[in-house]
């Protein structure tokens, strides 16, 4: 949780510095005043890396050298992360140079749902895959150790089938691929039992249409369901010679949701798609609380497209009973807003008005 944020030479905004609720906090202003970029420089100080560009040094400040973000986190610990043009990224934690990206993650446990918030059924199973491990990283303390020796080994495997090895030499790395990706796959399976859970709860309450609906999710586990993940990579390995690759394991996993027998994508409007994709990160977030008592950051980019004022409602009121503190932006917000909730009025990459 954030008690403070400042901002200096981050797109057009020159310098910023609020004190959010610890709740909802609501952002408001014109296209192109600085709303998003509030929300990128959250996101940029506990990922390292922005939701928008790939580069950091499209988001500096034209004209400037470098950034600067700063905040409070919880127990008032201060995190600081700075980009030069020239020196590139520098992060430091409690006054601290951080060696490694994870520990800022697990500072501070992000859910986004940009303004494009439709991937989920857009893109592939590699976004899909990538939503669950996040909450999976906030979760499982030694998820992150497993998905990255996972990672090695495959990555040793592809080396030696490319460069046509013999089969003893590939089949070296299927025990330990096998082992990491049996683990990970087991927390997957656990961790979607949780997610429909507390999914089932929380969509009706944003989308009230499907009050009575039935929720189901699917995983595959990326190789046949009927032998273990080391008897499949025995049995393909003519086929992973071919395609030049591994092609069975945790890394070809995929899950995907049925909502009353149906396939959502085809019954949800855009609007509705919106809510889907907020209700998971509800959920995650709730499932992060529960399991290590963290409190999420939950990023909200443009409420109000494709939600009308009974469904903006629905995500505050649900927000609010949350253990989460969120930002959400708008260009004006028709819904009722409560004397607990901080609103920050941007113009021209600068606070006009606030309410905290």
């Amino acid at each position: 949780m954030l008690s403070q944020l400042t901002l200096s030479n981050l797109r057009n905004i020159t310098e910023l510095s609020i004190r959010p609720a610890t709740g909802i906090n609501l952002i408001v202003g014109d296209n192109g005043s600085g709303k998003t970029s509030i929300l990128e420089a959250i996101h940029l100080l506990s990922l390292g890396r922005s939701f928008r560009t790939r580069s950091l040094k499209n988001i500096v400040q034209f004209g400037q050298q470098q950034l600067q973000v700063i905040a409070k986190v919880k127990d008032n610990i201060p995190v600081g992360l700075q980009f030069n043009l020239t020196a590139g990224l520098q992060i430091r934690l409690n006054n601290a140079p951080l060696k490694k990206l994870s520990e800022l993650a697990m500072q501070l446990p992000l859910q986004l749902i940009p303004a494009n918030c439709h991937q989920f059924f857009e893109q592939g199973p590699r976004y899909r895959r990538q939503l669950l491990d996040w909450g999976l990283f906030h979760v499982e303390p030694s998820f992150n150790f497993q998905w990255q020796s996972y990672r090695k080994v495959l990555q040793q495997r592809n080396s030696a089938i490319r460069q046509r090895k013999n089969t003893e030499e590939i089949q070296l790395w299927d025990t330990h691929l096998a082992r990491h990706g049996e683990t990970i796959n087991a927390y997957r399976q656990k961790q979607l039992v949780l997610l429909l859970d507390q999914f089932e709860q929380v969509f009706p309450r944003l989308c009230p249409e499907f009050r009575e609906g039935t929720f189901a999710i699917k995983y595959r586990t990326g190789w046949s369901k009927d032998i273990a993940l080391d008897e499949s990579l025995r049995v393909s390995i003519e086929r992973d010679r071919q395609l030049g690759y591994t092609r069975s394991g945790c890394h070809a996993a995929d899950w995907s949701f049925k909502v009353n027998d149906a396939d959502p994508s085809e019954i949800f409007s855009r609007g509705q798609q919106k809510l889907f994709s907020l209700a998971l990160s509800m959920a995650q977030a709730r499932i992060t609380e529960s399991i290590n008592h963290q409190k999420s950051i939950l990023l909200l980019d443009d409420i109000s497209s494709e939600l009308d004022h009974n469904h903006q409602n629905n995500v505050l009121n649900e927000l609010a009973t949350l253990p989460v503190q969120s930002f959400i932006t708008a260009t004006a917000i028709d819904a009722k807003i409560s004397d607990e909730i901080g609103l920050f009025h941007v113009k021209q990459g600068m606070i006009s008005d606030s309410k905290s």
